[in-house]
């Protein structure tokens, strides 16, 4: 195996370990815990395309060209070259921008990412890095971003009130170059991981709108003109973070233990590959130790046949 020590590219500027409004701070390794990042295609055995026991990424997004991955660390954002026969772990520098979370997707056309910072606003950066520009106001919400419609106008995200963090998300639009945003009525229940289909007519998430006990998301979609909810899966799993390939055929999600209360680091779950026209099927699942940044954000990749996901196993297990 190649050396797989983070090397940044530049150095970044001086970060607090904790942002003073939110309270949030990065993911941290546990002793002899490590990072998998793992890339699987259909049926095929997944494929360890990077580890690492120095840094806990998260959440991988795949680039347009399918050259790399983009993933989030340490509150920072890097970039894993897949083409290189030792990949390389390399930061993408970003200016203007504070400590990110898991919450992060690309442009439709690839040039640009939209991060959720740990602040509570949404940012847009070059992806090739450079400088960011935020996106939301202040208006007593902390905003976590999951989806961009196909045309790259509209941002969807979860929104909290800052003064009950920790639960009651409601699903929220606005445009991508930022503005005023709207609430969309999802009926009662916490909504988590809205996220566009390719052709833009859906938004599918995680909600517990159906839950007759307390935590039971289950996934769910509705017209993104608006409507009302259609639950794709029954099951006793609480399951998060639909993501559908970009020719919609696929979908990948994860689904914790029964009895989970929202989605938890450092716990066993399964991702879960189903066709779309049989979500309460899957093709494969794909057991592991992870859960929190396992599968955040869509990470197929554009030929629609790969997609990448994380695991944090320890040293005993």
């Amino acid at each position: 195996m190649a050396d797989t020590r983070p090397t940044a590219a530049t150095h970044a500027p001086a970060r607090t370990a904790v942002d003073e409004g939110t309270g949030m701070r990065p993911r941290k390794l546990l002793g002899g815990q490590r990072t998998c990042v793992w890339i699987a295609a259909g049926s095929s055995t997944p494929e360890l395309a990077y580890e690492t026991s120095d840094l806990l990424l998260e959440a991988p997004n795949w680039s347009a060209d399918s050259a790399h991955l983009v993933l989030n660390g340490d509150g920072r954002l890097w970039r894993l070259d897949l083409a290189e026969d030792s990949p390389e772990l390399v930061e993408i520098p970003l200016h203007g921008v504070p400590q990110i979370n898991n919450d992060h997707v690309l442009s439709p056309d690839g040039s640009h990412i939209f991060l959720s910072g740990m602040d509570g606003h949404l940012y847009r950066a070059p992806l090739g890095g450079g400088s960011g520009t935020r996106l939301t106001g202040d208006d007593g919400l902390l905003h976590f971003l999951h989806g961009v419609s196909p045309d790259g106008e509209t941002l969807a995200y979860v929104a909290i009130p800052r003064d009950t963090a920790g639960g009651g998300g409601r699903l929220a639009l606005m445009p991508a170059e930022g503005g005023p945003s709207r609430l969309v009525d999802t009926g009662a229940g916490h909504v988590d991981g809205p996220e566009y289909s390719p052709d833009g007519a859906w938004i599918h998430l995680n909600t517990e709108a159906f839950a007759s006990v307390p935590g039971h998301a289950q996934l769910a979609r509705l017209p993104a003109a608006g409507g009302p909810l259609e639950r794709l899966v029954v099951s006793d799993t609480v399951d998060w973070f639909p993501h559908l390939s970009p020719d919609g055929r696929f979908a990948t999600y994860v689904a914790f233990p029964p009895g989970t209360l929202g989605h938890p680091e450092n716990v066993h779950v399964e991702v879960c590959l189903v066709a779309t026209d049989a979500w309460e099927r899957p093709l494969r699942t794909f057991p592991l130790f992870g859960g929190q940044g396992t599968l955040n954000v869509s990470s197929w990749a554009p030929d629609s046949r790969r997609f990448a996901f994380v695991s944090y196993p320890m040293a005993d297990r």
